[in-house]
């Protein structure tokens, strides 16, 4: 009956089925069998991955249409030798499944990942509280962080999906081992780090690098002190070179290589504006180049001489700023005042202005030192000031104040006051770049352009309401035939003055009398004419500065050099004096205090005071008949008032400024 049934055809299909499931199980088994065969072991992988077979072409799309690359061979010999020799190829490739050419993947399991590995290593370790024993993977960890934020790690327009570089282009993770410090082998790896970074992707930079005086240092003598790539780019946290912030942190780069040269370029105004976080002033590679640096003498290099004008010009173009002229090459961006032989102006100038600054420092703090110790002794014991002797005076009682100063020498005195100021405030802030309150202030005031237009501003206000000043007193003594040069009213220092200054210094020590000054006292002449230093120094070093391409058609560059050291110098000199010196003559002495002392403001100051102050002025003027004629009302008190809060305002903002200077000074 089966045989009937079988011939008749009935069971065909079922038995069809059952060989083919038969078949399928057994094709199955072969297969499992087959890969249960094949151990998926480094020796196994490295059969097609060996350096010594041929290479593996592999596709690949590139804008959109296909295209091969070679797949990375593995060098035995190297891979033996790496940190990771002890591991088997499916530590990192997880997700293939066979040793076929091409590999099935498997989609459950990560792709070969630096990150995820020692991320996951990482994590472990901490879980496993074994962090403090292994220093090295948290160094890693750090790194990749540094590298997520990266130039490196941005996708790659070119092949989607994949970023511009990636561990393995840098530190090929095959044969990745860093030798230690100071080994023969670590010579080799530094050396071999340009050859990486060109080779892969930078070739054009490599071409320029390797004839630069850094190429030919490392790659020709093998000097590990000169520059590689990582140097400047550094290695993990590659940045974009067109930002500001890549282009502000080379110069402190090139700084830790070369610091002499970065100290003398910090003292010039591109240095500084650097410092005070602005990247539009010339740095380091904006002259030297970047890859191509070459030696000065080299006719190729950017500061050879004879390239100097074109490489200056790059910037002084004539369009933006105006066009650099024949001085800006001779030009010294590194000079400094302790090399006679290279810059003989600067350390000449230099130490002119170091024996002014301490001649008059010395001088006035010692003045002024002494002169608080005697009136507080005075004050101390209640020793009274004379009183005045007003017998034989026909004053009205109303009239008991001596109108020292005209209103328009107190409204110059304010505009002179708040221009000096601005200047001090907007040229300290640049000439002390380098402390935290500079930055600060310069941002505040709109970046070194604006700052350098206020302060310009300032000096025209500065010179013209000197100028306005020295042109109305001279017309006016010209023209009165009684006046005296030499005489009590002039500001012309003379003998007496001398003999003042001589007797208040025996004053001081208890072995005289307080000399009975004149209109003018030695200290405030002194004062007076230091404005004239001052305005010539300071303005003309300015001017020089100022219109630096008018400057260089006529003089050499060195100039340059001479006048941001004068300017800056004597600047600093006429605040430091007019913050100490200045304010405790008139306003910190005991017999002053409580500051402030209003004269200034109001123009007018009491009998009593005018006495103690100016005896010998005030005497002339009794016996003349003429006390009675330059007396005044005591001013308003809304005046006083005014008086008081303007000059605690403008003593405030001095001290401040004081402070700010002393900073800058003392961490030069």
């Amino acid at each position: 009956m089966f045989m009937q049934l079988l011939r008749s055809g009935f069971w065909a299909p079922v038995v069809c089925a059952f060989f083919l499931w038969a078949a399928g199980g057994n094709v199955q088994a072969k297969s499992e069998g087959a890969r249960a065969a094949t151990k998926l072991d480094n020796e196994s992988c490295l059969k097609c991955h060996d350096a010594a077979q041929e290479k593996i072409v592999v596709p690949i799309v590139i804008d959109g249409e296909e295209d091969e690359r070679d797949l990375r061979s593995i060098d035995r010999r190297k891979f033996t030798k790496s940190v990771h020799s002890g591991m088997q190829c499916l530590d990192c490739h997880k997700n293939i499944v066979d040793a076929q050419k091409n590999h099935q993947l498997d989609a459950s399991k990560p792709a070969a990942s630096c990150i995820g590995c020692h991320q996951d290593l990482w994590a472990r370790a901490k879980q496993e509280g074994k962090a403090k024993e292994k220093p090295g993977l948290e160094t890693v960890v750090k790194n990749i962080e540094a590298y997520k934020n990266s130039f490196h790690a941005r996708e790659n327009k070119d092949i989607p999906g994949t970023p511009l570089a990636k561990c393995d282009d840098c530190h090929s993770s095959h044969a990745f081992d860093v030798p230690p410090k100071g080994s023969e082998r670590r010579t080799v790896w530094h050396k071999s780090i340009p050859e990486t970074c060109g080779t892969q992707c930078h070739d054009t930079q490599l071409e320029i690098y390797a004839a630069s005086i850094h190429g030919e240092e490392v790659m020709g003598k093998g000097n590990l002190d000169a520059a590689v790539c990582t140097d400047c780019h550094t290695a993990h946290s590659v940045t974009g070179t067109s930002g500001d912030a890549y282009k502000l942190q080379q110069v402190e780069t090139c700084g830790n290589c070369h610091q002499d040269l970065m100290a003398s370029y910090l003292d010039t105004y591109h240095g500084k504006v650097g410092n005070l976080g602005y990247a539009y002033a010339a740095k380091c590679f904006d002259c030297h180049d970047s890859h191509g640096i070459r030696a000065i003498d080299d006719p190729k290099s950017h500061v050879h001489p004879n390239n100097r004008m074109k490489t200056c010009q790059r910037c002084h173009d004539g369009k933006e700023r105006p066009k650099a002229a024949a001085g800006f090459a001779t030009f010294a961006p590194h000079a400094h005042a302790n090399d006679f032989e290279r810059y003989p102006q600067v350390y000449v100038a230099h130490r002119l202005m170091i024996w002014l600054l301490i001649g008059v420092f010395a001088f006035f703090w010692l003045h002024s030192g002494l002169w608080y110790y005697r009136e507080w002794q005075d004050r101390k014991a209640g020793k009274p000031h004379h009183r005045i002797d007003t017998r034989g005076l026909d004053l009205d009682e109303d009239k008991l104040y001596f109108e020292r100063f005209h209103w328009g020498w107190r409204v110059a005195h304010l505009v002179f006051a708040l221009t000096t100021m601005t200047l001090v405030l907007t040229g300290t802030t640049v000439l002390f770049a380098h402390t935290d309150w500079a930055p600060v202030v310069a941002r505040a005031l709109g970046g070194p352009e604006t700052m350098g237009l206020i302060h310009r501003i300032a000096a025209v206000f500065f010179i013209g309401i000197f100028m306005t000043h020295f042109v109305y007193v001279m017309q006016k003594l010209l023209r009165d035939k009684t006046f005296k040069w030499f005489g009590p009213d002039s500001l012309v220092p003379n003998w007496k003055d001398l003999s003042d200054c001589l007797g208040m210094f025996r004053w001081f020590v208890g072995k005289g009398e307080r000399p009975k000054f004149e209109r003018w006292a030695y200290y405030e002449k002194f004062d007076y004419w230091a404005v004239f230093w001052g305005v010539n120094v300071i303005g003309w070093s300015g001017m020089m500065l100022a219109f630096p391409h008018v400057t260089a058609a006529y003089l050499p560059g060195w100039v340059f050099n001479v006048a941001a050291l004068v300017h800056g110098e004597e600047a600093f000199l006429a605040a430091v004096f007019l913050f100490t010196v200045h304010f405790f003559n008139n306003h910190f002495r005991p017999d002053k205090l409580p500051p402030p002392d209003i004269v200034m403001f109001t123009g007018t100051q009491s009998l009593r005071e005018f006495r103690h102050d100016h005896p010998a002025q005030y005497q002339r003027l009794v016996d003349s008949g003429e006390l009675e004629k330059r007396l005044v009302a005591a001013p308003s008190p809304a005046m006083r008032k005014a008086s008081v809060v303007l000059g605690l305002a403008l003593i405030t903002i001095g001290l401040s400024m004081l402070v700010m200077v002393g900073i800058g000074f003392f961490t030069q």
